[in-house]
């Protein structure tokens, strides 16, 4: 053997040995840390709506849905699967009487079976009636009217007093602070429409005021005007009877006459 192998030999077994001595050296692997156990979410499966449904529309299979939700932020008006496995078929066919968007859960009140009626009986609220009655953009607050607003009714009439025939017009609001249904056939705003003008406001109405409605349409001209959100839903000195006397100044052949009204 040629002494160029043999130091070549050697060599490699010194690195070897070297090799296998630092290696032996090296701090062993530590095993990665047990992974702590984590809390267990509690959850059930609530139905909610797949797709916006609309105020007035007949509810089908496809719009509704089951979704997992965290116990704890399941309200107790939601419905259930493990309640009422089949709450989506025994739903379908139902009137939606309040508008919901999707994801929404679904409530019970929100729904009613409208059993062959039509989809505004089944949104009206138990002992209330419907009444139309006619507008125009001068009566029913230029187009701003909108279905869920809210506002009150004025009557307006001229009548002909005394031997001499004069005129007097008079003014009085004979219903406050009633829910509009409808404009003409629409129940609710369509792509962020905000003007509607309609020919016919639907009323939401108990029965005592929709014979006075039914009375004032024959007496004179009605006006609808339009009230705040912010008192949409709350009594003013109006509505609790609290009226003040006013007048109307009619002007006839130079000669000005106050015509007491009320409102």
């Amino acid at each position: 053997m040629k002494a160029a192998r043999v130091i070549v030999l050697g060599v490699a077994v010194v690195a070897g040995g070297l090799a296998a001595l630092m290696a032996g050296r090296q701090a062993p692997v530590q095993a990665p840390p047990p992974e702590e156990p984590t809390a267990k979410l509690d959850t059930t499966e609530v139905l909610v709506a797949r797709n916006d449904i609309g105020l007035g529309q007949s509810v089908a299979v496809s719009d509704l849905q089951w979704q997992t939700w965290p116990v704890a932020a399941a309200g107790p008006y939601f419905i259930r699967k493990e309640a009422k496995p089949n709450a989506i078929e025994e739903f379908s066919g139902s009137i939606a009487r309040s508008p919901m968007v999707s994801g929404e859960p679904v409530r019970e009140a929100k729904l009613i079976k409208a059993n062959g009626s039509g989809f505004m009986a089944a949104i009206l609220p138990p002992g209330k009636r419907a009444v139309s009655t006619e507008i125009s953009p001068e009566t029913g607050a230029g187009g701003f009217i909108l279905p869920n607003d809210h506002v009150d009714v004025i009557l307006s009439r001229r009548a002909r007093e005394g031997s001499a025939g004069a005129d007097t017009s008079s003014s009085e609001t004979i219903l406050n602070n009633v829910r509009v249904l409808a404009i003409d056939q629409a129940i609710e705003e369509k792509n962020g429409q905000k003007v509607v003008v309609g020919k016919t406001a639907t009323l939401e109405l108990g029965p005592r005021e929709a014979e006075t409605l039914a009375l004032a349409r024959q007496m004179g001209t009605l006006s609808l005007a339009l009230r705040s959100i912010a008192d949409g839903n709350k009594k003013t000195t109006e509505d609790t009877g609290d009226r003040r006397d006013s007048g109307i100044n009619t002007v006839r052949f130079g000669v000005t006459t106050n015509t007491a009204t009320r409102r």
